[in-house]
């Protein structure tokens, strides 16, 4: 009896093994922990926002609706709650990258806006801030394009036969990605280019 026991808990282990249970399993993991890391990277650029818009509302205050605008961004971002349930659900997910991708740009006018300011572009503050910036959207990037082959490889291993008829059984569902077709656009970190000042606005600190 217990051989016969011992060969069925084989069989059943071989069995699992052989229907892509663990291959989902591992890959469903995998892809928790790199949207773990999205989210980190993601809450690192949200933190920098209010020093960096007070920084440059201190020699630019007249550029309200850059502000507003990045305030805003920086508040829909927010609204959005990044559950677990997030990653099944398209629309959701949809949401959430347009909200990122909507902070993104903001953050980029509000620098491309500080060109206007020599005084702005070499206050120590700014510049550390800027760097900040920058280097967490590189990290971004990074986190990102690890997030998406994560997913490709698990939807692929829940599409494919017979792992499909396991996913079916157990209710795992294809998890929604970034956009690949403008991830090149959306990482590209801020740059501002300190080299040559133009000529300030009107009603810059002088």
């Amino acid at each position: 009896m217990r051989a016969i026991l011992m060969g069925l808990m084989v069989a059943v282990m071989l069995g699992i093994s052989g229907c892509g249970y663990n291959a989902i399993q591992s890959q469903d993991e995998q892809v928790k922990a790199s949207w773990s890391e999205v989210l980190n990277q993601y809450q690192r650029r949200a933190d920098l926002v209010p020093n960096l818009v007070n920084t440059v509302k201190g020699y630019a205050s007249q550029e309200k609706e850059v502000f507003t605008r990045v305030t805003e961004a920086r508040a829909r971002v927010g609204s959005v709650q990044a559950t677990p349930e997030l990653l099944s659900d398209p629309q959701a997910f949809a949401k959430f990258e347009a909200a990122q991708a909507q902070l993104s740009t903001s953050l980029s006018k509000l620098l491309v806006v500080s060109e206007n300011y020599p005084q702005l572009k070499s206050d120590a503050n700014f510049r550390d801030l800027q760097a900040q910036l920058e280097g967490t959207e590189n990290r971004i990037a990074v986190a990102r394009n690890r997030y998406i082959k994560a997913v490709q490889e698990y939807n692929i291993t829940v599409r494919s036969f017979p792992a499909n008829l396991t996913a079916s059984v157990f209710g795992y569902k294809e998890k929604p990605n970034f956009s690949v077709s403008n991830e090149a656009e959306i990482s590209r970190p801020p740059r501002v280019n300190f080299g040559t000042a133009p000529t300030p606005a009107s009603g810059a600190t002088n």
